[in-house]
């Protein structure tokens, strides 16, 4: 066993871990989880000169976390800004006599500075990449087509395209500019367009926004929109805006009045006049596992009714799958659809688009970060079962290829390089805590001897054998080595009266734990004995335990 321990090395920084406390533990819980390890570390119950010198490393920190937690304001501090805060630096941001509750409010204040100097910096770049591609040629073609194509391969081609992009400059923390612009072009003609829009905050409740816009195909622009909270259930929008071209001044009015029906549902009223007038009132209801819209717009030249469904599922890859159906003078259009999480940034989505008269089309879209990458596929112009079949079944072909061929092992490897940078980062740490967790269960043996009498003459608590760390029970992840800790003494040392409670933090900051395995999945698995019969139980690493529990108790018939 390594003989040093230093003051410097030990940095466990969860001290409510280490006294084996909850994060609002009271005054007398905290005193009694001290007084036990008190007893435990005590230096002068140790008449080894080196485990005596151990004892008081110990003990030096154990009453360090006592003295922080019992602290009103250190231990606010502590809550807030963690070990570091405790530092001169820490206590240089406020002022020792204030209260936990004005410590915090400094904290929060503290937070908006900083956020105001990032917003300084920051620009939100936001764009989007449309490409529409003709694939009729696929599925609408006659026989004799075949004739004048070469080696039979249908004719694809890419019909429309638009770019546009838009970057936000805040210039004070109540003024922001906004610079947008977009390029399109169809059919081999294209245009483009540039907007500047200046955005003031006036008050809570509200903001302006004055735009300048110019373009080849429509002209300057001139614009105003404004935001006001009427309420604290409804809003109002107003925007006009003036379009100048060859043809004259065209004016636009749009306005929106929203209230919040209830917590989840919200109700629209919309009117627009101008060159495509209208009125619309929609009602939209989003929950954490739903999205619901229902609309209703009258106008010229598009009147339509459309219902929408959107199931959220309560998965990592947040799978979203979708419905819709929209109908009106211009046909009626039926979309369905799915979204899902491929990486930590990027959401990639596809849907089928079947109408009357618009035919069958795909859409394929992908999102990473603040990008938007949209391809409309469009596939025929009639209602052909073939087409919808494919729509439907090849990208879901196409996606499980992708995601079992290159998305996960790619995902895979992220991680382990990513656990190995993190690994190499704390290896020293690592050997410290080992070192530190040593040096504990060295120092528990005779009061781990006592317990163990002690719970043996009354039938009580025995922990026969506890593991911590990485254990590997999946078939297909048989290839991956177990990573644990014998951690039998130190749960035996925490036995009080047969029983055993930990709380819900990490159980690395547990006197004679540490980490085994930096930044992978960990688990407690206990083997015990209570009134004679085994039990055992495998807890997370995070997750309170209490033992002992008739639910452990292992059945002798199976």
């Amino acid at each position: 066993m390594a003989s040093a321990l230093d003051d410097d090395e030990i940095c466990n920084d969860d001290y409510y871990s280490l006294l084996n406390v909850r994060r609002e533990a009271t005054q007398e819980e905290l005193k009694a989880a001290y007084r036990r390890l008190c007893m435990l570390y005590h230096p002068d119950k140790h008449r080894d000169p080196e485990l005596k010198r151990q004892a008081e490393t110990l003990f030096n920190f154990v009453h360090e976390a006592y003295e922080v937690l019992s602290d009103p304001q250190a231990r606010a501090i502590y809550d807030i800004y963690g070990k570091r805060g405790l530092d001169v630096d820490g206590w240089e941001v406020v002022e020792r006599k204030r209260s936990p509750a004005e410590i915090r409010e400094e904290y929060e204040r503290l937070q908006r500075e900083r956020e105001e100097r990032r917003l300084q910096q920051r620009t939100n770049p936001k764009g989007t990449i449309s490409v529409g591609i003709d694939a009729t040629d696929l599925f609408d073609r006659y026989e004799e087509d075949y004739e004048d194509m070469v080696g039979g391969i249908p004719h694809i081609e890419i019909n429309r395209m638009n770019i546009s992009q838009s970057i936000e400059a805040p210039l004070t923390t109540k003024d922001t500019a906004i610079l947008s612009g977009s390029l399109s072009t169809h059919n081999g003609n294209g245009g483009g367009t540039i907007n500047l829009a200046l955005r003031r905050v006036t008050s809570a409740k509200g903001w302006g926004e004055v735009e300048l816009g110019a373009g080849d195909t429509h002209g300057p622009l001139l614009g105003m929109k404004i935001f006001r909270n009427l309420s604290p259930r409804c809003f109002a929008t107003a925007q006009c805006g003036l379009q100048f071209s060859s043809r004259g001044v065209r004016p636009g009015v749009t306005t929106v009045l929203a209230r919040h029906l209830d917590r989840n549902t919200m109700g629209y009223l919309q009117w627009r006049w101008g060159i495509q007038s209208s009125m619309n009132t929609s009602i939209v209801r989003d929950t954490k596992s739903s999205h619901f819209t229902l609309a209703v717009q009258l106008g010229i030249p598009h009147t339509f009714m459309m219902m929408s469904y959107q199931y959220k599922f309560q998965d990592e890859d947040q799978t979203k799958i979708k419905g819709s159906v929209k109908s009106g003078f211009f046909g009626t259009v039926v979309e369905y659809g799915a979204e899902r999480k491929i990486s930590r940034h990027s959401v990639v989505g596809a849907t089928v688009s079947v109408g009357v008269p618009q035919g069958v089309s795909l859409k394929i879209k992908l999102n990473r970060a603040s990008q938007t990458y949209f391809f409309p596929i469009h596939l025929t112009d009639q209602l052909l079962p073939s087409a919808v079949f494919y729509a439907t079944v090849g990208p879901l072909v196409f996606y499980l290829a992708i995601q079992q061929l290159i998305i996960r092992p790619y995902m895979r490897a992220q991680k382990e390089q990513e656990l190995e940078k993190q690994r190499e980062s704390s290896a020293s740490n690592i050997a410290k805590k080992k070192q530190e967790a040593e040096a504990a269960v060295l120092l528990m043996q005779e009061s781990v001897r006592r317990i163990i009498e002690a719970e043996e003459s009354r039938m009580g608590l025995i922990i026969l054998n506890a593991w911590y760390g990485k254990f590997v029970t999946d078939n297909s992840r048989k290839h991956e080595r177990a990573k644990v800790i014998d951690v039998t003494v130190p749960l035996q040392c925490l036995v009080k009266d047969s029983k055993l409670i930990l709380t819900e933090a990490s159980k690395s900051g547990l006197p004679g734990f540490y980490d085994p395995c930096v930044g992978e999945e960990k688990s407690l698995k206990v083997l015990y004995q209570f009134r004679g019969v085994m039990h055992q139980v495998l807890s997370g690493d995070t997750e309170p335990l209490r033992i002992p529990k008739q639910s452990h108790r292992i059945d002798t018939d199976t």
